[in-house]
């Protein structure tokens, strides 16, 4: 590894091989290649004179990329296109007077960006999908074990673990629908020439239309496209990319969120990430346990959310059939996007596989709680008993505060429950009120909500997608 120059964090660090790979030089320029062979079967089977020999001359060098001869043509004609079609007619002498034949630059630039983020959304997809399995199995693990609710992050009314876990859950989901829909929608942009009108295959074919219309039609199922867009400039709408990196950073949003809730949880010391054996947590205070991951996961994704804005504001400067303003910009944002989310998705996957629960903890926070969340309970008692619901109202409501000032100002447990014992308006001794306190009668439906969701919504998801499961996460350091 060169240590002379920068090296991006994305690559050195975060992103997983496989993502890597799928913006890789190599991904490009061989699918570069794969389009001008589609793009020569196309000519020749709608009746151009191309030869099977150059065909196959073509095929037999499409994964062979000369790299240097490119790149010193490059050099000389400052074209990148123009660079790889020469390399490209040295290796393939009988075809390199039909190599790009009718084409414009886009169409092979264009082409490859659609089928890159094709791929890269199908990797994504296949992580959201194992982070889902895995959010799944922790969900039915603690779906019946209570815990103090929060909100505003003050203490509220209990749930349960695994119904906390369905929250993150459902956001992904939601994420997994958008990634569906933009994956299914993507079109190629064909071939269109240099500003959409198909005016050099008009000249090609002699003004024949309806071999024209089967260009793009053609070219498209090559490449595994069910179709192209319709009508173009000479790029595609920038508008894809806004679309593509929207869905990228609602899938940031839903992890950022999960994240800041395990970082507060190992606050509170009731979950806490994976931490490893040999792991060090503080330079300086050698007993910390920092949420290293979860941090990671909430930088990561505020990146990728305000990496959107990248395509979005390309996509609205863009003047008329085009401007090579989105170029630069492009190469940075779109691929940076996809490497940065398949590391956040890592990262997910690695804390969920190895969240660990205190489940002590937990009850105990519950427990000194839970006396503040008991008191309608106890009041209904006692309205049922004989007691006006107004005045034992008041009652709570000054022994609540009372009980709170002794924690906050004394430093004393919770004692809400002798007050109340104490109080002849309640009639209730401090044993009944006690056996009020089991924390089960205070979650609702939580333990169902969770069995629900996850019969009804989760494995549904999980079993249409079963290809894809199996997966562990790629962390690098």
């Amino acid at each position: 590894m060169t240590t002379d120059k920068y090296q991006s964090p994305l690559s050195e660090r975060y992103a997983s091989k496989e993502m890597q790979y799928i913006f890789s030089p190599d991904m490009k320029f061989k699918t570069w290649r794969r389009l001008w062979i589609a793009l020569a079967e196309t000519e020749k089977e709608l009746g151009l004179h191309i030869t099977e020999e150059q065909i196959e001359e073509l095929k037999a060098n499409k994964d062979n990329i000369n790299f240097e001869v490119a790149k010193e043509r490059e050099k000389l004609v400052r074209h990148d296109v123009m660079s790889h079609v020469y390399a490209y007619g040295v290796q393939c002498p009988k075809a390199k007077g039909i190599i790009h034949l009718g084409a414009t630059s886009c169409y092979v630039g264009d082409n490859t960006d659609v089928i890159v983020m094709a791929e890269g959304l199908k990797l994504v997809k296949k992580k959201l999908v194992n982070v889902l399995s895995e959010l799944a199995v922790f969900a039915e693990k603690y779906k019946a074990l209570p815990t103090l609710g929060f909100t505003h992050f003050q203490p509220a009314q209990p749930t349960t673990v695994g119904k906390r876990a369905t929250l993150w859950m459902q956001e992904f989901l939601l994420d997994l629908e958008d990634l569906d829909y933009v994956i299914n929608s993507l079109k190629l942009l064909g071939s269109k020439g240099t500003t959409g009108t198909q005016a050099s295959f008009l000249e090609l074919f002699d003004g024949d239309q309806e071999k024209i219309d089967k260009i793009d039609p053609m070219i498209a199922e090559k490449m595994g496209f069910q179709e192209c867009y319709p009508v173009s400039g000479q790029t595609y709408s920038r508008k894809v990319d806004t679309r593509v990196l929207n869905v990228l950073a609602g899938i940031a949003a839903s992890a950022h969120k999960f994240s800041n809730d395990i970082r507060l949880l190992q606050h509170l010391k009731e979950i806490e990430e994976p931490f490893e054996k040999n792991q060090i947590g503080s330079s300086a205070m050698a007993y910390k346990r920092n949420p290293m991951r979860s941090e990671r996961i909430a930088s990561l994704a505020r990146y990728v959310m305000v990496d959107a804005l990248n395509p979005a504001i390309t996509s609205a400067t863009q003047w008329f059939e085009r401007t090579l303003d989105d170029s630069a910009n492009k190469r940075l944002s779109i691929p940076e996007g996809f490497l940065a989310i398949d590391g956040i998705l890592d990262l997910c996957l690695n804390v969920v596989d190895g969240l660990v629960v205190y489940d002590k903890v937990i009850t105990k926070r519950l427990m000194s709680e839970l006396p503040f969340m008991a008191t309608e309970n106890i009041m209904m008692d006692a309205v049922k008993a004989g007691g006006d619901r107004q005045e034992l109202h008041e009652r709570i409501r000054e022994l609540s505060m009372e009980a709170g000032k002794n924690v906050k100002e004394k430093g004393v447990d919770n004692n809400l429950l002798e007050l109340i014992a104490a109080d002849s308006a309640f009639n209730m001794s401090l044993e009944d009120l006690q056996k009020t306190m089991d924390p089960s009668k205070y979650v609702g439906r939580s333990k169902e909500q969770v069995e629900s969701f996850l019969n009804k919504v989760v494995k549904p998801v999980l079993e249409q997608n079963k290809e894809l499961l199996g997966m562990k996460a790629e962390i690098n350091v």
